[in-house]
């Protein structure tokens, strides 16, 4: 698959590049997607929540009223959970919710993604380019140049720049990531992925990597 490569004005140049069948032109597999998102928002999640039971409440435990002859149910101390401020029964503890997912699945995960994006045309490569300093401005002027302003955009560079980062981190719906970072979320999310030249084989040696 041949994508023409463009300049940051949006204009296409002569180059071309093309895209590994084995990494952009692969039968889909949906469920190695599934299993790799969930595993990608399941590490997102911190796992901190925290109720108290009633092992844990401060109160007394003294028993508040006699066994029989009230009239009403039977009761403990004040910390039962059946009454208001009392422990909860089978509440949040802190846990771990991250889950293993080998190595040839998020492969296949990451392929199956790219793939999708490819059939729909949503890829793009754009010529390397540098910021002389961080310009959210310029970052702006390039989507725009682009037309992805009003859409989820992926920016994948082939290594960290430090002022192409600083320049659009703070822009809605764009986010810029390295070509060893790119994940099937990210790429799921967006609906355009612009790669810079230089990062389209750092992403197929990596994926292609045994």
């Amino acid at each position: 698959m041949e994508v023409a490569v463009l300049k940051s004005s949006g204009e296409a140049t002569s180059k071309k590049v093309n895209l590994s069948d084995s990494v952009f032109a692969i039968e889909p597999n949906d469920h190695a997607i599934y299993l790799d998102v969930k595993s990608y928002l399941a590490n997102q999640r911190q796992g901190t929540h925290k109720s108290k039971q009633r092992n844990e409440i401060s109160g007394s435990s003294k028993k508040l009223k006699k066994q029989k002859g009230t009239g009403g149910a039977r009761a403990g101390n004040i910390k039962n959970p059946q009454f208001k401020g009392g422990g909860r029964v089978f509440g949040p503890v802190p846990r771990d919710y991250s889950f293993k997912l080998n190595k040839k699945v998020k492969d296949l995960a990451r392929k199956s993604a790219l793939s999708y994006k490819a059939k729909d045309n949503s890829i793009a490569i754009l010529e390397d380019f540098n910021f002389d300093a961080p310009k959210t401005k310029q970052f702006v002027a390039l989507l725009k140049a682009l037309s992805v302003a009003d859409k989820k955009t992926l920016f994948v560079l082939a290594e960290a720049n430090k002022n192409v980062v600083l320049s659009g981190r703070n822009i809605e719906n764009s986010k810029i990531t390295t070509a060893d970072q790119i994940n099937t979320f990210d790429v799921m999310n967006a609906d355009n992925i612009i790669f810079v030249e230089s990062s389209i084989s750092k992403v197929e040696n990596l994926l292609n990597k045994e």
